[in-house]
């Protein structure tokens, strides 16, 4: 048995999924969140650059892009820009939803 304990992994670290909102300004810095505490800040932050990049270009390429929806299996994430800025929506897909 000690042979096999020492390949075993340690358990993955869970993260529960988030439900709620945060808005960032043009620099990416967050304003205001309604998401639980718990939520890693640095998944926060990143989801905020994106969406943010993602504005940019599609300000560079002259598209008129308004709102971004992201459909993962288990998470819904919707992102508005806001002069310069944006507003995220977090919440977790339930079967209901992935249907409409």
């Amino acid at each position: 048995m000690g042979l096999l304990s020492l390949f075993a992994k340690p358990p993955a670290k869970l993260i529960p999924l988030p439900s709620g909102s945060f808005s960032v300004d043009r620099e990416g810095r967050i304003l205001i969140s309604t998401l639980s505490h718990t939520f890693p800040e640095e998944l926060v932050e990143e989801i905020a650059t994106r969406v943010l990049a993602t504005f940019r270009s599609a300000q560079a390429a002259k598209l008129p892009l308004s709102e971004i929806v992201i459909r993962y299996s288990s998470l819904k994430i919707t992102a508005r820009e806001l002069r310069g800025g944006a507003i995220v929506f977090l919440a977790p897909q339930t079967l209901s939803s992935k249907s409409s």
